[in-house]
């Protein structure tokens, strides 16, 4: 019997922080919302009062004139086409600068040769403005999606590098100890520590890059 109402003792406290923790997500979820609503029920407000006391719409356009226009763009299927062309590009553009950056920065941050070895060329081509290869990704890759893919690609390739490095060097030696203790080769440690440690940066790199990728677009 003792045993019996320790369990249901133990299941009532588990159930309870369950509850517990459901209810801060909601309040959390609600907070960020709520303030979010309110920040552009501010905007809004602003927004309407200025352009009427400007009453100009060429200097300051009416909000409700915006709004109407977004609510036409909204209904138009030439610019949900547009939409879609741009996601594709972003989409590929990010993947193909996570598939190069993240196994070079993986290798630069687990190897001191290899960072020796590529930070130099890594540094200089960061260093080069994203706008100034657009005429050489024209001629390369002709007029279309391929030089806002190539352009969009560089850009991620550096954000998931440098972040992808960031999150290998911040490794605790105890675990590379650990793997080696269990016997991990060279390469096991690296698809059993360094991999799935570097998975922060990786998303980290991903999240930069779709923001700065949205710029390299236009």
């Amino acid at each position: 019997m003792t045993q019996q109402k320790n369990g249901l003792v133990k299941s009532g406290g588990t159930q309870e922080k369950r509850r517990g923790h459901r209810a801060e997500a909601v309040r959390s979820w609600l907070a960020y919302y709520g303030n979010l609503a309110i920040s552009l029920t501010c905007i809004i407000v602003v927004w309407y009062l200025a352009a009427h006391w400007v009453d100009d719409s060429f200097k300051f356009p009416m909000i409700e004139d915006i709004l109407g226009k977004m609510g036409y763009a909204l209904g138009d299927m030439y610019v949900w086409r547009s939409l879609a062309i741009t996601m594709r590009r972003v989409t590929v553009g990010v993947f193909w600068g996570a598939v190069i950056g993240f196994p070079i920065g993986a290798a630069m941050g687990f190897s001191k040769l290899a960072m020796y070895t590529l930070a130099p060329f890594i540094n200089s081509l960061r260093q080069i403005p994203t706008m100034s290869w657009v005429p050489l990704a024209v001629v390369w890759f002709g007029l279309g999606d391929g030089p806002t893919i190539f352009i969009i690609a560089f850009q991620a390739t550096f954000n998931v590098l440098l972040a992808t490095v960031g999150a290998v060097q911040e490794i605790s030696p105890d675990y590379y100890n650990a793997a080696r203790s269990m016997g991990a080769s060279g390469w096991g440690t690296v698809t059993d520590v360094v991999f799935p440690s570097s998975m922060a940066g990786l998303v980290t790199g991903l999240r930069v890059s779709i923001g700065s990728a949205w710029g390299a677009v236009v």
